[in-house]
């Protein structure tokens, strides 16, 4: 259960700032042997390796991260701004963390024991109660600095791969933090340049909360803190539970926006793009949920296909233009990230992280976020092409796991869409994660032609326009009544044969029975209709019936709808709600169908040309072949 806000006083955190000034400059530390003698054989750069191991033996060591930092540039006996900045917020984290377990001793019994126990030793079960939450405490201190060093460490140098996770000690919550000073002292000892020690820090502070969270299942005293909400509103830090929050840091987004206007044609594709960025603004922070998730038609995910040079990008450019526009409005932080071919790594696991970071960010519930995979084909293979790299894989299992998974929770702050010229190449179960899909078939009428000509030549002219009106075809209720009527009926023909078998058995559907039919007379035909693509036929309904028109107006003045509270924006929306319709049910039905067997068609047409196209060389090498042979040239 969520027991709301509780705020970190700064009163809190100067009690502990003497001990946190301690633990920054000079500690003894108990550590775990790692094995290795440290004496050279002389003039070969080898090691001696005993013969008895001493990797279970513990000793100590003098940790001073002042002394480390600053070792960094030795000719300079001043800090410079980067090491100032990561020895503050080292010891600003440890001063935080220790008022967070704090927190977490008053919302627990630990505190009540911890004064009895002071008072006389506790006995039997409350002992070992005591014990437990101790650990626990230890526990979330080191996760509250390893989050407040992971948000306030900025680094734009190349992740390193080499990092170590602390040696843990959860006996007391200090003993916790010495653990992660300690090894964040070790992580950045004999860095080349304050690039390398930031970029070390901050992948410290990574492999740190994972190496927690791996052991967060040993604690049986963290329920409480789950559902803790705490904020420190100086340094703008939140920790929700054990949710990590991406950093701080966000670069300008510099990008080309298009204003719906200036897209021509796409028009169903265009028309769920202004759905969605409205719906992304109805996301309320304090909840950090969205309306439409509890009422049903939010869109998390969609894939938009078609030909080259169809209006993909410029949509893409349209939606991130207008949710840009909204959270200026609002005052709402937006994130905007693309995840491409470049962040394909040679390394081993390197592109999953990469895969992971880009949608960790995205998904940052206290951020507006819109991610795109462009050109999804050649960036997350098949699960079943070996002749794809290591990290094109990892990547489709992460897109797998974070789009669909057990794990995935859609809050409605944020959506992804993927994007393609050939979605046949995607992998079936990654492909059918996308809940909408989006046929991006560019202009298509002699109107569209005339229309985007007209747009694209600009004004530099006196040519006449001629017997046309000017963007009469692009209004967009109108054109999306007329995309939807002409999917009342399939558009590809394997569809259209399942349909027309249908209606001559059947007839016209009227009942969910009759839906259901079709739909597993589809199955029969096109095997990868799994159940899957039911929930997102489903869902895509559920958005037609809260396909409802949010009024310009609401989002000209912050106040109005987006500065709401919740139960005020699910009010406001719950008035424009409709029910669905048979029609619509068969619409969005067939126009997920038609996108399945779009793409195997597709594929099918791709395997019989590539089958074609080596025939026609085994044609030619045997006539080139005889050739040679009347010549005399051949020789075997």
């Amino acid at each position: 259960m969520d027991i709301g806000l509780t705020t970190i006083s700064e009163q809190d955190i100067a009690r502990h700032l003497a001990v946190a000034q301690a633990m920054v400059t000079r500690f003894v530390s108990l550590e775990t042997g790692e094995g290795k003698a440290g004496t050279e054989i002389a003039g070969t750069g080898r090691r001696f390796v005993p013969t008895i191991s001493t990797g279970g033996l513990r000793k100590t060591r003098e940790v001073e991260l002042a002394k480390s930092i600053q070792s960094v540039r030795p000719d300079d006996p001043m800090l410079s701004i980067a090491q100032h900045t990561l020895l503050f917020r080292a010891r600003r984290g440890v001063a935080v963390a220790l008022a967070v377990a704090d927190i977490f001793g008053r919302q627990s019994d630990l505190e009540s024991l911890g004064a009895r126990n002071a008072s006389a030793p506790l006995q039997g079960e409350e002992a070992s109660r005591f014990k437990r939450l101790l650990s626990a405490a230890a526990y979330v201190a080191a996760f509250a600095l390893s989050a407040y060093l992971a948000q306030f460490v900025e680094s734009d140098a190349e992740p390193v791969s080499d990092i170590t996770e602390p040696d843990f000690n959860f006996d007391t919550a200090q003993d916790a933090l010495k653990s992660v000073i300690a090894g964040l002292d070790r992580t950045i000892s004999g860095a080349s340049d304050e690039q390398a020690m930031l970029s070390r820090a901050k992948a410290f502070a990574a492999q740190s909360i994972e190496g927690l969270l791996r052991r967060k299942a040993r604690f049986d005293g963290l329920g409480n803190f789950e559902d803790t909400h705490l904020r420190l509103d100086t340094d703008d830090f939140t920790l929700d539970g054990f949710d990590v929050a991406p950093s701080k840091k966000r670069t300008p987004l510099t990008m080309t926006f298009k204003k719906p206007d200036e897209v021509v044609g796409n028009h169903i594709a265009k028309f769920q793009a202004l759905k969605l960025s409205k719906m992304l603004m109805a996301y309320d922070f304090d909840r950090q949920l969205n309306p439409f998730v509890e009422l049903g038609g939010f869109l998390f995910t969609f894939i938009g296909d078609g030909a080259p040079g169809t209006g993909k990008t410029t949509l893409i450019q349209m939606i991130a233009g207008l949710v840009n526009d909204y959270c200026q409005v609002a005052d709402y932080p937006f994130h905007y990230e693309n995840f491409g071919v470049d962040q394909i790594s040679s390394y081993q696991g390197k592109s999953g992280q990469n895969c992971k970071q880009f949608v960790t960010n995205v998904l940052n519930p206290r951020a507006i976020g819109f991610g795109t995979i462009d050109d999804i084909d050649q960036v997350a293979a098949k699960r079943s092409d070996d002749r794809a790299s290591s990290g094109q894989h990892e990547i489709t299992g992460v897109l797998m796991e974070a789009f669909s998974g057990a794990s995935t929770v859609v809050r409605g702050n944020c959506a992804f869409g993927m994007f393609s010229n050939y979605p046949e190449n995607v992998d079936d179960a990654l492909r059918q994660r996308a809940g909408a899909r989006w046929l991006v078939d560019g202009p298509q009428s002699r109107d569209d032609y005339i229309d985007i000509f007209a747009l694209l030549a600009g004004k530099n002219h006196k040519i006449p326009l001629g017997d046309h009106k000017l963007f009469e075809a692009q209004q967009i209720e109108r054109a999306v009544e007329t995309a939807y009527d002409q999917l009342s009926e399939p558009q590809e023909d394997g569809l259209r044969s399942v349909y027309d078998r249908f209606i001559a058995e059947n007839g016209a559907p009227e009942t969910l029975a009759d839906i259901g039919t079709y739909l597993h007379m589809i199955k029969e035909r096109e095997p990868r209709f799994t159940g899957r693509a039911i929930k997102n036929v489903t869902d895509a309904i559920k958005m037609r019936a809260m396909d409802v028109e949010l009024p310009d107006e609401w989002f000209e003045k912050p106040e109005t709808f987006m500065h709401k509270g919740y139960d005020e924006k699910k009010a406001m929306i719950e008035e424009l709600r409709k029910p669905f319709t048979m029609e619509m049910v068969l619409q969005e039905t067939n126009r997920y169908a038609d996108s399945e067997f779009r793409y195997a068609d597709k594929s099918d047409d791709a395997a019989v040309e590539k089958m074609v196209r080596d025939a026609r060389l085994r044609e030619r090498a045997v006539r080139e072949v005889e050739t040679l042979k009347a010549k005399g040239q051949w020789d075997v």
